[in-house]
């Protein structure tokens, strides 16, 4: 159960990361309000779920996802570069983020 609340805060960490995009230095109320809703939510899912996971493990898996998940979202929603060494480094965190999963004792 952990890993799934982790892997939620992940998608939650990926909303308010594009979100602050659309903040547009939070002067727009309700991008600002959706952003602020999903750092609350992302942080209090990560806080439960490291109640059973190692701290490294699950800080790292839920950085790793708000990382790949914003960067896949910013290449679709933004037009970021799709460079084969990007597109490399992504899947090298993608295989953290299973390893750890794999090598964790949880």
């Amino acid at each position: 159960m952990a890993w799934l609340i982790l892997f939620i805060a992940g998608l939650c960490e990926i909303g308010w990361a594009i979100g602050l995009k659309y903040t547009d230095g939070f002067s727009r109320l309700v991008p600002s309000v959706l952003t602020g809703v999903a750092m609350l939510v992302s942080i209090v899912l990560l806080g439960i779920a490291l109640k059973t996971l190692p701290v490294g493990t699950g800080y790292a898996v839920w950085t790793g996802i708000g990382a790949v998940g914003t960067a896949i979202l910013g290449i679709f929603l933004f037009g970021e570069s799709t460079d084969i060494a990007r597109l490399a480094s992504i899947g090298l965190i993608v295989a953290g983020i299973i390893g750890l999963k794999f090598t964790s004792a949880v």
